[in-house]
């Protein structure tokens, strides 16, 4: 996985917990990287999955709740860096299906094999399926994007999820509904 995913959980910790909370469960990890991460460096995903142990056994939150946050801090990440390329984005089935069919061929080629794929399939105007397939164990992580999405454009969805992996993680269907109509784009 590239470091700025990892840079990106570091300040997640910081940001919703603390410096302090950041730095001991740092301090506690037995990482490879000793948690220097550059943001184009490539690094092994069960670091992220060792911290995540780790700030659940601190802050007594689970590993799932823990990686739901980090999707969506993800998502308010990724709507930052990529302000001038999502112009056009103005609901939530509107950035899934961007990250389906029109990801930035820049983002496509930094990190090649690694990114994870998102099939949409829009059954009717309020209704999307969404295929996650990951190599790394994180539909929480793909299933908090999604809930970072629909706060970030204000909409009423539901979502229901099914493991397509045997309890991988790897490769899950998000079903979305849109509860409120009248946000019907």
């Amino acid at each position: 996985m590239k470091g700025i995913i990892f840079q990106d959980f570091v300040t997640m910790m910081e940001t919703l917990f603390s410096v302090e909370v950041a730095d001991e469960v740092m301090s506690i990890a037995t990482l490879e990287t000793a948690g220097a991460y550059t943001s184009v460096g490539s690094y092994d995903h069960i670091e992220i999955v060792e911290l995540v142990g780790h700030l659940s056994a601190k802050t007594g939150i689970s590993k799932r709740l823990l990686l739901c946050a980090f999707g969506k801090f993800l998502f308010a990440s990724f709507m930052r860096r990529n302000r001038v390329n999502l112009f056009d984005l103005y609901s939530t089935f509107s950035f899934l299906s961007f990250l389906d069919k029109k990801m930035p061929l820049e983002v496509k080629e930094l990190y090649l094999d690694q990114l994870p794929s998102f099939d949409c399939l829009l059954r009717k105007p309020s209704e999307l399926i969404l295929i996650y397939c990951s190599k790394f164990p994180f539909s929480d992580i793909a299933e908090g994007v999604i809930r970072g999405a629909i706060s970030h454009f204000n909409e009423v969805i539901s979502i229901s999820r099914l493991d397509l992996s045997g309890e991988q993680s790897t490769h899950t269907q998000f079903t979305l509904k849109i509860l409120n109509e009248t946000k019907l784009r």
